[in-house]
């Protein structure tokens, strides 16, 4: 097995670099089948790969996953800049969101190991579209109360992974409600499907769902809501037409949302716009 030394002052690099642990333990497997460098001088050899990957083509993408309409921008997957810089609180909105699924109480079966599968799906979120997800997360939660008495609307941005197995939806939605929780479940539920039926690989996959609903009390800005489904899809027909029919064709109330396809350069992810 591939091995690797780094010093302290290597992974202080890396972590500030790329504010992320699965983007840090993903660059270690990287360079782990590399030749070697001298011990300190890995933020050098990180800044040569993020030259490459800059400059490397962007992979194929499937775009019938999403449906037409889509386009992606493609982004290289180690940064040259750190993190955030960009804008830091922007970024910080997705440090937030693990914060909130790590503290949040958990209701049988799920167990603590299921809350680390979920941290982890989170986490994999390419680090050079964080800041950008964050600007349209805040946006989308100051955009979903504004609506008429007695409607809900709903705002959606979902990213797969470059395998086609992981995808990850956030939502955001006027008002917490069993039936808003139940709605965003079948939602998870018929994307989940849609996915595993093109891609093929449903042993295999798995789609994380996390809703964001204001709150108005002062208490804290929103609550947090996570469906996460795994594995062949388990929808019966009835259930399958019901939410076609519900988040496909009636637009689910007052409906928007944006698709993201990864299109790696190395090397690295982008992002995909799509309207439903």
């Amino acid at each position: 097995m591939p091995g690797i030394i780094v010093t302290r002052r290597d992974l202080d690099f890396l972590f500030h670099q790329l504010c992320s642990t699965t983007a840090v333990l993903g660059y270690l497997f990287r360079v782990a089948d590399l030749p070697t460098v001298a011990l300190g001088e890995e933020p050098v050899r990180y800044y040569e790969l993020a030259a490459a990957d800059l400059d490397a083509p962007p992979g194929a993408i499937d775009f019938g996953i999403f449906g037409p309409g889509a386009q992606v921008t493609s982004v290289p997957q180690l940064p040259q800049a750190p993190a955030g810089d960009d804008d830091s609180q922007a970024h910080h909105m997705i440090r937030i969101i693990l914060e909130d699924l790590a503290n949040s109480p958990l209701q049988e079966p799920i167990t603590e190991a299921d809350r680390l599968t979920v941290l982890h799906d989170v986490d994999r979120l390419p680090v050079s579209t964080r800041a950008e997800w964050g600007h349209l997360l805040l946006e989308m939660l100051d955009d979903v109360p504004h609506v008429p008495d007695g409607h809900c609307k709903w705002r959606f941005r979902r990213h797969l992974n470059d395998d086609g197995m992981r995808q990850l939806i956030f939502g955001a939605a006027t008002r917490y409600a069993p039936d808003i929780q139940g709605s965003f479940s079948a939602y998870v539920q018929l994307r989940h499907h849609e996915v595993t039926e093109r891609t093929g690989g449903a042993e295999e996959a798995s789609t994380l769902g996390v809703l964001f609903t204001p709150r108005h009390d002062g208490y804290r800005p929103w609550d947090t809501t996570m469906v996460r489904t795994y594995g062949p899809s388990q929808l019966t027909d009835e259930e399958l037409q019901l939410f076609d029919e519900t988040w496909n064709h009636s637009g689910g109330d007052l409906a928007d949302e944006t698709s993201t396809l990864p299109q790696p350069r190395q090397h690295g992810p982008g992002i995909a716009p799509d309207s439903a």
